[in-house]
């Protein structure tokens, strides 16, 4: 997929994907735990395995990483950041869809500084089933009513 400086960033934050988490794709350190998570999630979206193995600890980084491709991640929610000297963590939702069925990865994730550089260490996931109705307002947070988006597919 090209992406062009006017891309939005699938973190949400309503940047270019240039001026947002494609600096730190690009190889820029995240500033923070949150910068992290985001630049994380779209790395999901975009299916760059390296660069979460990258941002991974060592200590809890799994020896490869493969992306399902059936997953198609949505929307990104951060509920709460923090950051305390070396130590971080992020509380987040993220929405995404496998084939037609809908549902909620939530987890408070804890980063760790380690010269200079912020790194995932680890969080406790837990995913729950979205059943959106036809009426409902779409889960990818277009604004529109799920069965004219996302529920045509």
């Amino acid at each position: 997929m090209k992406h062009t400086n006017h891309t939005a960033c699938p973190c949400g934050s309503g940047w270019s994907l240039t001026d947002c988490c494609g600096r730190y794709h690009a190889g820029e350190l995240a500033s923070t735990p949150e910068a992290l998570m985001r630049a994380r999630y779209s790395a999901f979206v975009l299916d760059l395995a390296d660069y979460l193995l990258t941002t991974w600890h060592p200590s809890t980084r799994p020896a490869r990483l493969e992306l399902d491709a059936a997953t198609a991640w949505k929307r990104l929610e951060i509920l709460e950041s923090d950051e305390k000297d070396e130590r971080g963590s992020v509380h987040f939702r993220a929405t995404f869809r496998e084939g037609r069925r809908w549902s909620v990865l939530e987890e408070s994730s804890n980063f760790v500084r380690e010269a200079g550089r912020w790194l995932y260490l680890d969080g406790n996931p837990v995913i729950r089933s979205l059943k959106p109705g036809r009426n409902a307002s779409c889960p990818c947070a277009s604004g529109r009513k799920f069965k004219v988006c996302c529920g045509l597919a």
